[in-house]
């Protein structure tokens, strides 16, 4: 059939290298467009608002190194602060009976102690009696340490005291319609540390978070020089039209969703409106790099020196 065999395996191998040829002529050409595309896009919002700390990416310890240590223990902030060097230590407010303002996520006091019942419905001094860290050894034993059986719960108080000016905090007003006047009661413990005053505000030692519109816009109203984060749950910003993101932004400076909701389209434009953009709760690097790429200004994460590694 084939009489030149030479010749048509030279055509055959003149064939194969034309396709290779071509294909590395396209690979170059796309990765060079992707690269144009890129650079044009940081050029185009290069008026993007960024972090008060001024950080390109700012991590966010999610209750303290909680993925190392108990959470909302002065075990788990150390480690975020001292040892990993977040750039916020991040706290949720429950009020005492007493109407002690401590560090607690959840509204009771079950999950994370030796005890029972609502913040609410206890004194500080029974909050204090109850063991904060042993339930943390018992779940993650590999993560167990001795120091951590007698762990206490802290007062915000006692946090700004411990760490002062040295450290940022990220705080949120939990249930806030179950402890009226929390908000007034929160910024006047921060003005008692000065944290309120001009410097520690333009450099972002406070942010306040919440859930509650009606929370952000008690603090709003008092002080509007307060960066207010507006927590969004799973599948909330879907639903949000452009009329609400604007009125969130009329009071908020971040936004704050459920990191699967984001997407590199949503989160552009996001920033178009003029938020600063802190995902919550992200743990896996894969997930950081992402969330890095789309053009989010840092994460909530229970490891934040994976956070850290991967963006600094």
């Amino acid at each position: 059939m084939f009489k030149h065999p030479k010749i048509t395996l030279l055509s055959l191998f003149l064939i194969f290298m034309s396709f290779i040829s071509l294909f590395i002529y396209t690979h170059f050409q796309n990765s060079r467009v992707k690269s144009e595309q890129f650079n044009n896009k940081t050029s185009q919002h290069s008026n993007w608002h960024t972090n008060p700390t001024h950080e390109k990416f700012v991590t966010i310890a999610h209750r303290g190194a909680s993925g190392y240590a108990p959470e909302h223990t002065f075990n788990a902030y150390d480690k975020s602060h001292y040892d990993i060097g977040a750039s916020y230590i991040e706290i949720d407010l429950q009020r005492t009976k007493d109407g002690q303002l401590i560090a607690m996520h959840d509204d009771s006091v079950d999950r994370t102690t030796n005890g029972h019942g609502k913040v609410k419905d206890l004194t500080l001094a029974q909050i204090k009696g109850l063991n904060a860290g042993a339930r943390f050894n018992q779940l993650h034993p590999k993560m167990a340490k001795p120091e951590y059986q007698n762990a206490k719960v802290p007062t915000l108080d006692e946090i700004l005291s411990r760490y002062g000016k040295q450290a940022n905090y990220y705080i949120e007003t939990k249930s806030p319609n179950v402890y009226p006047g929390m908000e007034e009661q929160l910024l006047q413990t921060l003005q008692k540390h000065g944290l309120l005053n001009k410097s520690s505000l333009n450099n972002g030692h406070i942010m306040i978070q919440s859930f509650s519109e009606d929370s952000l816009l008690k603090v709003h109203h008092q002080n509007k020089h307060i960066p207010l984060v507006r927590l969004l749950k799973k599948h909330q910003l879907e639903q949000l039209t452009d009329k609400d993101l604007k009125y969130i932004r009329s009071y908020a400076t971040c936004i704050s969703p459920e990191y699967t909701d984001l997407n590199e389209s949503n989160t552009v434009y996001l920033k178009d409106l003029g938020f600063i953009i802190h995902p919550f709760t992200v743990n896996k690097i894969s997930d950081m790099k992402r969330l890095n790429r789309y053009g989010i200004d840092g994460v909530f994460t229970n490891y934040a020196d994976k956070y850290k590694h991967i963006s600094h």
